[in-house]
Parts: structure tokens; C-alpha cells; sequence
């Protein structure tokens, strides 16, 4: 062999620095030439060349991520908030499912009672088990990564529960599809939907992810049992009427005022995780 890589041009090519066409004639040199390969080893510095394979490594041991996280992802999502909202429980297809044939069930029940009553009490409830369901260290396996997650505890609480949140009210939508001849009355679970949410999440901060949203869910099934007693047969329940929305819209602005004031409580306790299910 009557030529050998030059030194500047072998050390680039340790640093992967070196450019076709120089790339591909040292590549085929290095191949037969045992002098060049010795040079090379002694020209790759040991600690980056130790820094290269830890990150080799890292990359192969990464889960890989899945089809929402990539979808997110491409829409501009950080790559964390992503891996942490497609590892959400809720946002999973068994749960997504499980609420889908539970609103199917219940739709099929309404059409055959002809009472909207049985699908209006319980849409409201979906999204406040879904978004309870999507945080706290009792409940959440990825809690430790959402507590060191680089964002504000009352951002990434927001986050996860806009996402469930909006997952929560398509399914629901769906199932009101199926309801056209109760027109409006139909939707009216909406506004008790976000004022339950709202209620649950303002509360969590202090009684913590499960008590509160059980407290919300219990007072809003005797709500619907109270008024139902007071109510004749086949009227329209207090909380579905005008009053009862106006009624629903003023507990949600004022659930999420009180919930925006007690925010920082969300980074003392992130996410409104309790370890010991205890208040503060």
C-alpha cells in the first residue's frame, strides 16, 4: 500500500467530521490497512468515545414511542408533555372503549324509557372520573416522571386535563348524537359537566386527587336524587333547566377562579397528589 490517511483527515474522520468524497476513500482504506486503523484508535479520544456509547445505549434502551406520541409530537408538542399526556390512563384505548359501551348501554336504556334523565346524570360524571383518573400518585404510574417534568405543577395539571378533557366531551358528544329527539334538552349535560370538573379539580389541591372528585360525584348524585323527589314524572329535573345552567355556568366560573388563586398548591403538592390521601 503506497499511501496512507492523512493525520488532519483521519482525525476528522474520528470526529465524524470528515465529508464525501474523503469519507468513502478513507472508509475503503481503513478496511485493508491495519497501520491507518491504529493510527485511528489512538487518534479517538477515550472519554468521548465512552460519551458515545452511553448515548448509544440510551437510545436503545428508550421506549419507543407510540402513535399518539409521535402524533403529538409532529404537531409541536415537547416530547416530554407528549410522552407524558399518551401515557395517560385515561387517554388509553381500554378506557376510551370501557366509556364508549358504558354511553352506548345507557343511550340504548334512554331510548327505550324515553327518559334523557338517566343519560344527563351520568355524562356529567365521565369527564370528573377521567380527569381524576389522570393524576395523582394513587393513581398515575408515570407520577414520579409528571412531578420532575420542567413545567409549572398547575401548567401540566392543565395540560392532562384539557386533553382528557376534551376526550371526555367527544364521547359524550357522540352519544348525544344519538339522542336528536330530545333536541337541546340533549346538551344540557354540558355546563354541569365543566362545572363538576372545575368543582373536583378546584378541591383537589386541597383534599387530594381521589377524595375530591368522590365528594363532587357524591353531592351531584343527591343533587339528582333531591330534586327528583320534589319533581313530578316526566319533568325536566332542576339542574337541566334554564335556571339549573345558569346555576352550573356560575359554579364553573367561580370553580376555576378559586382554582387559578390555589395554582402554586399544585407545585407543593404536585398534580394535587396526596401520598398519604390526606388534605394539607
Amino acid at each position: 500500500m503506497t499511501w496512507h490517511v492523512a493525520e488532519d483527515d483521519l482525525r476528522a474522520y474520528a470526529q465524524g467530521e470528515l465529508a464525501p468524497p474523503l469519507l468513502w476513500s478513507a472508509d475503503a482504506h481503513l478496511t485493508g490497512c491495519a497501520l491507518c486503523r491504529a493510527r485511528l484508535a489512538e487518534a479517538v479520544d477515550p472519554v468521548a468515545l465512552d460519551a458515545a456509547w452511553e448515548r448509544l445505549d440510551a437510545e436503545l434502551d428508550a421506549p419507543r414511542p407510540g402513535p399518539v406520541e409521535r402524533l403529538l409530537t409532529r404537531l409541536g408538542v415537547a416530547d416530554h408533555t407528549a410522552r407524558l399526556l399518551a401515557a395517560t390512563p385515561v387517554l388509553r384505548r381500554s378506557w376510551l372503549l370501557s366509556v364508549l359501551f358504558l354511553l352506548v348501554t345507557t343511550v340504548l336504556a334512554v331510548r327505550v324509557a324515553d327518559r334523557p334523565t338517566l343519560f344527563l346524570a351520568l355524562a356529567p360524571l365521565l369527564p370528573l372520573a377521567g380527569v381524576a383518573l389522570s393524576y395523582g400518585p394513587s393513581l398515575d404510574p408515570t407520577y414520579e416522571m409528571a412531578v420532575v417534568a420542567p413545567l409549572h405543577g398547575f401548567r401540566l395539571l392543565m395540560i392532562r386535563t384539557v386533553a382528557v378533557l376534551t376526550a371526555g366531551l367527544v364521547c359524550n358528544g357522540l352519544a348525544t348524537l344519538a339522542l336528536p329527539a330530545y333536541g337541546l334538552l340533549a346538551l344540557a349535560w354540558l355546563l354541569p359537566a365543566l362545572a363538576l370538573t372545575a368543582t373536583g379539580l378546584a378541591l383537589s389541591a386541597r383534599l387530594g386527587s381521589v377524595l375530591a372528585p368522590t365528594l363532587v360525584g357524591g353531592g351531584w348524585l343527591t343533587l339528582l336524587v333531591f330534586t327528583g323527589n320534589q319533581t313530578r314524572a316526566h319533568d325536566t329535573l332542576a339542574p337541566f333547566t334554564a335556571g339549573g345552567q345558569a346555576a352550573a355556568a356560575a359554579v364553573t366560573a367561580l370553580a376555576a377562579l378559586l382554582l387559578y388563586q390555589g395554582r402554586d398548591r399544585f407545585d407543593a403538592r404536585p398534580l394535587g397528589g396526596f401520598h398519604n390521601g390526606g388534605a394539607a
